[in-house]
Order: structure tokens, then C-alpha cells, then sequence
């Protein structure tokens, strides 16, 4: 079943999300302190995942072809409505945070990254859900310490996590008929070093030192394979 592993992660963020409520009553400072160590540490993820990158020039043009294209249909202003239109449908457990912020934030953490897209190739090309069950246990425990900060609103990244993971191990299962293994293996590094710049991103904006649109910059994720695709033919 292609789709075994997407749901056990899914499965995965709503029970740390839950877990995470019955902690969300600790002291403000503790939670700043908890969150500014979240913020770091998701810097250091990013990192880790952008100096994989074989190709910076590939990463560059992403990054400005895709910040160009999130601008122009302002993503970040649809993601936030949308984060908006759930919470006024939930009453967010931290009054400091919007049903939004946890949304949109969650989303990116889980979203973002290597093990979504390995895993989702893993589970539709050869049934192995082992990277994806692995990815659902560190993003139970990340949806446990990010609901303590940000909120009930955690919980609702479960929806974009199943539809993108998803998606990528349904398509996987015919993904061998039309990219060569080479280019295909090329690709996830580089669109591993775009997503890690991104998560970067996610952690500057955590520890309040930038308010970057990360939004605006999610079309990158895809520009990556056209840009790749063109570099390969150079």
C-alpha cells in the first residue's frame, strides 16, 4: 500500500499534537525559551539539508524564480487566509499565537525536507515505509513541542503533509517509466538544498530576527526540477 507510510505520519502529528495540548499551561518564559531553542535547532536542520547542494546556481535560480512566483499570486496571503478561515472556525490554545501561525508554521517544518520526498519515493516505488514511519516519529515529537508554543493550530499541517506525501507516493509508482534514476537522485539533492534554506527561513522568523514570507518562496520547491532540468542539459 504506496499510501501506508504518508498515513502513519499523519497518524503520528496528531498524536503528538494532542500530547502537546496538555503542556500548552507552562509559564510564558518557559515556552519563549522552549521556542527560541526550537528556532534553533530548526536552523541547524536547514543547514544540514542546504550544503547538500552540488549545484548552487541551481538554488540560486529557484530561490528568484520561485520568490518571483510566489509574489505575484501572494501565497503568503492565501496561506495566512486560509490559517485565518480555520482558526475562526477553533479557538487557538495560546493567546499569543494564532490558529494560523501554528498552521502555517507546522506546515513548513513538515513539509519541507528530504524525508518527505525520499520517503514518499521509498513508499510508492518500493513499498518501504521506513523513512516515513521514521519522519512521523520526529515530527510527532516536533508537533508535541511546537503545540506547547504555537498552539492547537499544529494540528491542522496534517492536511498539506497526507495531500503532499501523498501525491508524490501515488506518483512514484510510475515515476520509474519517465526519469532516469541518475537525474532523478541529482534532483532530490538540490530540491533538498532549496528546502533547507527554506527551514532556515522558518527558524529566523521562530527566533523573531527576520520576518521573511517563507510563503512567497514555497514555488521554489518546484522551480528546482525545471532549473535542474536545464542545468542538466548545459
Amino acid at each position: 500500500m504506496a499510501l501506508y507510510g504518508t498515513i502513519v505520519n499523519g497518524i503520528l502529528i496528531i498524536v503528538g499534537t494532542l500530547l502537546g495540548l496538555f503542556f500548552t499551561r507552562i509559564p510564558d518564559r518557559y515556552k519563549e525559551t522552549v521556542m527560541h531553542g526550537i528556532g534553533l535547532a530548526v536552523i541547524l536542520i536547514g543547514l544540514q539539508m542546504a550544503f547538500s547542494t552540488e549545484a548552487i546556481i541551481v538554488v540560486l535560480l529557484s530561490l528568484l524564480s520561485g520568490a518571483i512566483l510566489g509574489e505575484l499570486f501572494r501565497l503568503e496571503e492565501l496561506l495566512n487566509r486560509l490559517g485565518s478561515w480555520i482558526g475562526s472556525k477553533f479557538k487557538n490554545t495560546n493567546e499569543n499565537f494564532t490558529i494560523s501561525d501554528g498552521f502555517v508554521t507546522a506546515s513548513l517544518v513538515f513539509v519541507i525536507g528530504a524525508m518527505s520526498v525520499i520517503g514518499a519515493l521509498d513508499s510508492g516505488l518500493r513499498g518501504d515505509h521506513e523513512i516515513l514511519i521514521t519522519k512521523g516519529i520526529l515530527d510527532g515529537f516536533m508537533a508535541l513541542v511546537l503545540t506547547t508554543t504555537l498552539g492547537f493550530g499544529v494540528i491542522f499541517s496534517v492536511i498539506p503533509v497526507v495531500l503532499y506525501q501523498g501525491t508524490i507516493a501515488l506518483l512514484a509508482t510510475q515515476i520509474e517509466k519517465w526519469i532516469p534514476d541518475a537525474f532523478l537522485n541529482g534532483l532530490i539533492l538540490e530540491l533538498t538544498a532549496v528546502g533547507g534554506l527554506l527551514i532556515v527561513a522558518i527558524g529566523l522568523n521562530l527566533l523573531k530576527i527576520t520576518q521573511i514570507r517563507i510563503g512567497n518562496l514555497l514555488p521554489s520547491i518546484l522551480t528546482v526540477a525545471v532549473i535542474y532540468y536545464f542545468y542538466q542539459l548545459i
